[in-house]
């Protein structure tokens, strides 16, 4: 046998779009401005809104509206000192039912001295997805955060539950080039009905606020949840509230009561909603 007939044939991973986006922000007087964005394939932002007057909203936006196996999605944001900044996205993140190839979405979150917030709608993964998503947040100086990632496993409205597919999720919170927290997350059919996992219901997702102290955790266990369980946790100057529920509508509008109740407290900031929620 030859030595080309010998060597073995490895599976290509077929390739998908490939997007990344890449954002920059700085004051000027007493204003954030976007003042650098660059971007490759389908992933841009709207343009930047004041509707506080100083801090800037901005929507990113994913065109094709979902993500398929052998997409990678990349996201980057840079928040110079002094800058505030408000991120969320027009609508639910999808990862639709896959042949055996991966979707990845990547992103990274970095602030010096600033006041972050990202607050996306919720990713949904598509029973029989393959999906890889990771999140983190650095953070230095004297930076705050609030923000929150929630995912959806299967179609509830369609009574479609997790049942083929895995999602693998990561989020970190670094302060100083030190870790705060790092979370990791793995979803399957098991996992997503197991008792000992998210007992049948399909939405799960996190809250993190820092830095964060004792009367914020108060803050937090005072509010509201209606439906939802929620469960807030305070370690290492991060208020971790994490959140099951059937719908996930349901545990946004529960993270949108913690944001309102949180905001001022942490951001000395009312809470104002972005215009695109209410669409």
């Amino acid at each position: 046998m030859s030595a080309a007939a010998a060597s073995p044939t490895l599976p290509v991973e077929p390739r998908g779009w490939e997007a990344a986006l890449q954002l920059r922000f700085a004051r000027d007087g007493h204003v954030t401005r976007l003042v650098e964005r660059s971007h490759r394939g389908p992933l841009v932002v709207q343009r930047p809104f004041h509707p506080e007057g100083d801090v800037c909203h901005v929507y990113v936006v994913h065109p094709p509206g979902g993500v398929v196996g052998g997409d990678l999605l990349q996201l980057t944001a840079q928040l110079e000192a002094g800058a505030a900044v408000l991120l969320t996205t027009p609508a639910s993140g999808k990862f639709y039912r896959s042949n055996g190839a991966t979707a990845t979405l990547q992103q990274t979150l970095v602030a010096q001295d600033g006041a972050l917030e990202w607050l996306p709608q919720e990713n949904i993964f598509f029973p029989g997805a393959q999906a890889r998503v990771s999140t983190r947040v650095q953070l230095r100086g004297a930076a705050r955060f609030l923000g929150w990632e929630v995912s959806c496993f299967g179609l509830p409205a369609r009574d479609e539950r997790f049942e083929q597919g895995e999602a693998r999720q990561s989020l970190e919170l670094w302060h100083d080039d030190r870790p705060r927290l790092i979370e990791r997350l793995r979803v399957d059919a098991a996992v997503a009905q197991a008792r000992w996992g998210l007992a049948g219901q399909p939405a799960c997702g996190s809250l993190l606020a820092f830095p964060a102290t004792p009367a914020l955790l108060e803050r937090a266990r005072a509010v509201e949840c209606g439906e939802v369980t929620v469960a807030c946790t305070l370690v290492d100057g991060v208020l971790a509230c994490r959140g099951m529920a059937m719908r996930a509508d349901l545990l946004r509008a529960a993270f949108v009561s913690l944001w309102q109740a949180l905001r001022p407290a942490l951001l000395q900031r009312a809470p104002v909603p972005p215009r695109i929620w209410a669409t």
